[in-house]
């Protein structure tokens, strides 16, 4: 005991910086690296009072500080206790406004107190009259292939992958009930909430889970009111503890539909069950959709995957080859990742052709093959830009040449000219990385995706330059 009041008393003679860096250390060597570098890595230490012994640090949004206190709670009051002491105090500012750089400073309820505020799970409630009849067994609906291990990991989907996985290992917590995902077509929403599903029902066998489309719902509603049997549908349904909707948008016209859903997504989320819903736009989006569903929606979290850029393409396409145990040239690989607009249901389209295409008149999967089923799968534009057109407009636009342009020099004018003609050649044509670099300058593959990478990072956060790609793009439209 004397030693460990030595080590704290020394503790605090020291750097509260160097303090939390320990902190961090700590539970670096208690969560997997995904989960360090997701949650802990953002944190930032603020300032330590030690007169009140309050420590304060700086997290990148509220999303975040809500998780760390819903799931990381005990593992912060038991690291900060041994390095800082006992009774210490852990508040946060909350970036609430990146613009103009607005914090809100959070000083979170004792532990005890949030555990009695929190809604009890099913399990710990007495049975509903719904609940009395023994239940049927269940199937799920599920699509066993659609799982977090292949659900490749990108810059788009990597939150709504983290949150998606934690959910499906916790389906009994509160926090971020029900799970909103939405984005355009093809970007692997179906894939995430399917493999929500799945991985719950690994966990917690007894757990009765259902995938259900959105149109089906509305068909078995329908059948249900025909045979006069509409209590039995809305009872069944009562029954899920983790329902999985897909592409809600198809009930923005069916006003019945929604009066039915609203009550059973009520009950569940009374009862402590889950919900996960899918949409290709956002909730305020849903015109047509009544706004006390839309407010339900907007009630937890809100999570949207955009479409995959050409790395998380590549990488997605490769996994796929080695399932299917095809062999596919790098050339190859590259031009169907620049081809398929960002969506992965069509590089799944594309590889099943190939491999159909190998399979029946037994030859090699080449560039002419690949083209060949290219413009089968994939909507092609009728006047495509050519690589002579981005560099004539962006050149233009940054007032150099294009001999200049094509040469070593690394002016700072030309570097970003040359990136940012990539960048458009690889969003705007067909062609393969390695075709790009050589008729800008005869660079390698690897540059064009380094280049596109840094295209891409800075339009997340420099405004203006998000706006001259704009401006460029508007360019060539009207050339089209």
């Amino acid at each position: 005991m004397g030693n460990l009041k030595a080590r704290i008393t020394e503790n605090m003679n020291s750097n509260p910086r160097e303090l939390w860096q320990q902190c961090l250390e700590l539970i670096k060597g208690n969560v997997t690296e995904q989960q360090f570098n997701t949650w802990f890595r953002p944190i930032v230490f603020g300032a330590y009072q030690p007169a009140t012994k309050t420590l304060l640090v700086n997290v990148p949004s509220m999303f975040v500080y809500e998780y760390l206190e819903e799931n990381y709670v005990d593992l912060l009051k038991k690291v900060l206790t041994r390095v800082f002491g006992n009774n210490v105090r852990l508040n946060y500012n909350v970036l609430t406004d990146k613009t103009n750089n607005l914090v809100q400073t959070v000083q979170p309820e004792p532990t005890a107190d949030i555990d009695t505020m929190r809604p009890q799970v099913r399990g710990n409630q007495p049975p509903s009259v719904f609940d009395a009849a023994p239940l049927q067994p269940l199937d799920s609906q599920l699509n066993p292939h659609h799982t977090f291990q292949n659900f490749i990991e990108g810059d788009s989907n990597k939150l709504c992958r983290s949150v998606g996985l934690s959910i499906a290992e916790h389906p009994q917590g509160s926090q971020f009930n029900p799970m909103f995902v939405f984005g355009p077509s093809g970007c692997g929403k179906t894939h995430l909430i399917n493999a929500m599903g799945v991985r719950t029902k690994e966990l917690y066998p007894q757990k009765r889970v259902l995938y259900v489309s959105a149109r089906l719902f509305q068909v078995q509603y329908s059948n249900a009111v025909l045979q006069n049997k509409t209590n039995d549908f809305i009872n069944f349904y009562q029954t899920i503890d983790m329902l999985i909707v897909d592409d809600i948008q198809e009930w923005m016209t069916s006003a019945k539909t929604q009066v039915i859903f609203f009550h059973i997504f009520n009950h569940l989320l009374r009862n402590g069950r889950r919900i996960v819903l899918a949409s290709d736009r956002p909730p305020v989006d849903l015109k047509g959709m009544s706004d006390r569903l839309i407010t339900r929606f907007s009630g937890g979290l809100l999570a949207e995957i955009e479409k995959p850029n050409v790395q998380l393409c590549i990488d997605i396409l490769h996994s796929k080859i080695k399932r299917d145990g095809l062999r596919i040239p790098e050339d190859v690989v590259q031009f169907i990742a620049q081809t398929a607009n960002g969506s992965v249901r069509d590089l799944e389209g594309v590889i099943n052709s190939l491999l159909a295409f190998s399979i029946v008149y037994n030859g090699n999967i080449d560039m002419r093959l690949a083209e060949r089923v290219i413009k089968r799968a994939v909507k092609m534009d009728d006047h495509p830009l050519t690589m002579d057109d981005i560099i004539e407009t962006v050149c233009n636009h940054y007032n150099v040449s294009p001999t200049a342009l094509e040469s070593r020099s690394r002016k700072r004018d030309l570097v970003l000219a040359r990136q940012v003609s990539m960048y458009l050649a690889q969003k705007h044509t067909k062609m393969p990385t390695s075709r790009i670099g050589k008729l800008v300058g005869g660079r390698d593959h690897s540059t064009v995706l380094h280049s596109c990478s840094l295209v891409e990072q800075r339009m997340k956060i420099d405004k203006l330059f998000c706006e001259e790609i704009l401006e460029i793009e508007k360019s060539f439209k009207l050339k089209q």
